[in-house]
């Protein structure tokens, strides 16, 4: 993974636990109990390492492993508010715990904006690509009170614009000028998709949830915000797939003949 997507990764050791405390949860097949936003999850430790971190699919917290905030944590943590943890600062706490919801999803904008750059037949739309990064990424150094303040549906819109013209460019020149376009329904739950092309389609936030995608051929696919928890990808080829998260992968079930993009590993609970 570069250097350039590092920071857009979470890196727990440099956060104070914040997406175990911010963030609410509901008793589900993705958590085993209910906890409201701003109170620490039980299994948050002092040191604000998970008691349970290795256990978490058995214990019932699957949701904990498939979550991703992009860096925002150790942003909030070490940049916006200069290392001043939530325990030692209780003033700050609330203020803290309303910028992380909103620097994740600027934090995630940035992923696939910086995803985006790095596709060559998205070249034609660098320049304003970069024009959209680097305005995301100056969101991100505001003051706590101003990022708290942002309509980020306003600068998401934008954003999407851009990606969708670059997932167009990726899709066509890849398929040498041929989009598959057929597959645009969104609920995919429990479907059997065993062995489908779905090669350069448009599967944007699709809804992959228990879905049979055995040896599917995704290649070149948009996966932007596709759900896939408990989906099939044995075997499936998601080869040079965009805008695919690690977060996602964690969320499905799938084996070692299921070919990731380069920058994603295979999740620790995939059959070996």
């Amino acid at each position: 993974m570069s250097n350039q997507m590092n920071h857009l990764r979470s890196d727990c050791e440099n956060c104070f636990g914040l997406c175990c405390v911010a963030l609410p949860f509901a008793k589900s097949a993705d958590f085993a109990i209910n906890k409201e936003g701003g109170i620490p999850c039980p299994n948050l430790e002092s040191d604000n390492r998970c008691r349970i971190h290795s256990k978490l699919r058995n214990k019932g917290f699957k949701g904990c492993t498939s979550y991703e905030c992009f860096g925002a944590g150790q942003k909030v943590s070490q940049d916006t508010f200069e290392g001043r943890d939530w325990r030692d600062h209780p003033k700050l706490a609330k203020e803290m715990f309303e910028v992380f919801p909103v620097m994740q999803q600027l934090h995630e904008m940035l992923c696939y904006l910086t995803e985006a750059l790095r596709l060559e037949s998205a070249r034609p739309i660098h320049s304003e690509l970069r024009v959209a990064q680097e305005k995301t990424d100056s969101l991100t150094n505001l003051e706590p009170h101003l990022i708290i303040g942002l309509d980020v549906s306003v600068h998401r819109a934008v954003v999407n614009d851009l990606l969708l013209k670059a997932s167009q460019l990726v899709r066509f020149n890849s398929a040498s000028g041929k989009i598959n376009e057929k597959k645009k329904k969104e609920d995919f739950i429990g479907a059997k998709l065993r062995g489908s092309d779905l090669r350069r389609a448009n599967l944007r936030g699709a809804l992959f949830i228990a879905a049979d995608l055995r040896k599917a051929d995704m290649r070149y696919a948009d996966l932007i915000g596709a759900d896939f928890r408990e989906a099939d990808l044995s075997g499936a080829n998601l080869t040079g797939s965009i805008f695919l998260t690690q977060s996602q992968v964690n969320s499905a079930n799938g084996d070692v003949h299921t070919n990731l993009p380069e920058s994603l590993r295979m999740p620790g609970h995939w059959v070996k």
